[in-house]
């Protein structure tokens, strides 16, 4: 579901074969690391954030692990006026979107209002916030649920509360999309800097750890069962059985190349080429339509597969899709024919906010010239993977693929490569 609206490019500005979309900002809230730098030297060291769940007793779930990002806390970086007005996740957001600001050195209020949109992923909006509103309604009456409810629970509340907070009156909205969307949003944001919006906030912060949340997420029978966080979640494993949930994501700047270049901006990198595709119907007999998504992306950032150093795999963990994407890198890349990695594996699968992760972690890796390890995982032989475990491998780094699938059959791929 799209709800993004984009505006004409404005008379002089460059067209959109010529515009070169640059990440310049990088805001990241995860369970192995609160901050940009944090998470970072985390993911380097192969420090993982699963654990047993703690934000409700999982005791009588068949699935009890999950990815929380148990050090923060809201108060101490937002105005006590907006903690009664938000779920978990939009707090997590707007914090993630002042990060991200800030290491772009952007100061809204002194740039146009209308120069500046925001386009985030959501999987699902508030549900620990609708939950204890539905709670209050049961047990109390109508009288006592509040008012926030009428949006705190949207899957649009974050892009709402972020351009509220920084004044950004600029093509704004929301997709959904499961893991896929949080790829897509990105697309969406170099499509609205093509039509001449010179910033946008976009990425994707998501939470669904309450007992409503989990329920949901149960009834796509892909969670992990597995209580020792060690062999939870281990994609294209031979005993592979499910993935972890995790809460988190990361907001990104993106800026026009010239504009962000005219204020000295540095960027991580630019986003060079989008594709997405929809799997056909199961028992079609017709191929999945990741490969596809791979071949388009590449042909839109103009590259060939040699020209890939690097693939931050989806890695579902469930037998089946694993080897739905082994062979589409493996047709592609030939066996072990590119290093793969899923860092992922450190903080669980963030539904929205996993593709924004990974692409910042993409972006870092490009800076630092090093590609982080998958932890608890080593890659099943015969699915012909070179997958990065154990440690860091440091080697020459300039193109990135990143990969999301959603649950339903989305598919999307982007690349973002260095930005000289």
């Amino acid at each position: 579901m799209t709800t993004a609206t984009t505006t004409p490019a404005a008379a002089g500005t460059p067209t959109a074969a010529h515009t070169t979309a640059v990440v310049t900002g990088l805001g990241v809230v995860a369970p192995n690391g609160l901050g940009t730098e944090a998470f970072w030297a985390a993911t380097l060291a192969g420090q993982s954030g699963i654990g047993p769940v703690e934000r409700f007793d999982p005791a009588s779930y068949p699935a009890r692990l999950a990815g929380e990002v148990s050090d923060f806390d809201a108060a101490e970086h937002l105005p006590s006026r907006l903690l009664p007005q938000t779920d978990h996740m939009t707090r997590m957001a707007l914090v993630a979107a002042d990060w991200a600001l800030a290491d772009a050195e952007v100061d809204p209020a002194g740039t146009d209002s209308f120069g500046m949109g925001v386009v985030t992923a959501s999987s699902a909006g508030g549900f620990a916030f609708g939950q204890n509103e539905l709670r209050a309604l049961w047990s109390r009456g109508s009288k006592y649920v509040s008012a926030y409810q009428s949006f705190a629970w949207f899957y649009a509340v974050n892009t709402g509360q972020i351009s509220i907070r920084h004044g950004m009156r600029g093509p704004s909205g929301v997709l959904v999309g499961d893991q896929a969307g949080g790829l897509d949003v990105l697309a969406q944001a170099r499509r609205l800097i093509r039509n001449g919006t010179p910033l946008v906030v976009s990425g994707g912060v998501d939470s669904s750890i309450c007992p409503w949340g989990w329920a949901a997420l149960l009834t796509s029978g892909r969670l992990s069962t597995d209580d020792d966080p060690a062999t939870a979640y281990r994609p294209f494993h031979p005993a592979a059985a499910g993935h972890v949930v995790g809460e988190g994501g990361a907001l990104l700047i993106v800026e026009d190349a010239a504009s962000a270049a005219a204020r000295g901006a540095r960027p991580y990198g630019r986003i060079a080429g989008y594709g997405t595709t929809f799997d056909p119907r199961p028992g079609s007999g017709r191929e999945p339509g990741l490969r596809r998504a791979i071949d388009l992306a590449l042909a839109d950032a103009g590259l060939a597969p040699g020209d890939v150093d690097v693939v931050f795999a989806d890695a579902a963990a469930v037998p089946e899709l694993d080897a739905t994407e082994a062979a589409a890198l493996r047709d592609l890349f030939g066996v072990r024919g590119v290093p793969v990695t899923a860092p992922k594996t450190m903080t669980g699968r963030l539904n929205s906010g996993a593709g924004p992760l990974d692409v910042a972690t993409a972006l870092l890796s490009l800076r630092d010239q090093v590609i982080p390890p998958t932890v608890h995982a080593e890659a099943d032989p015969a699915l012909g993977l070179d997958l990065v475990t154990g440690r860091p491998r440091e080697t020459a780094l300039r193109t990135v693929l990143v990969l999301a699938r959603g649950y339903g059959g989305f598919n999307s791929a982007l690349v973002v490569t260095r930005a000289d």
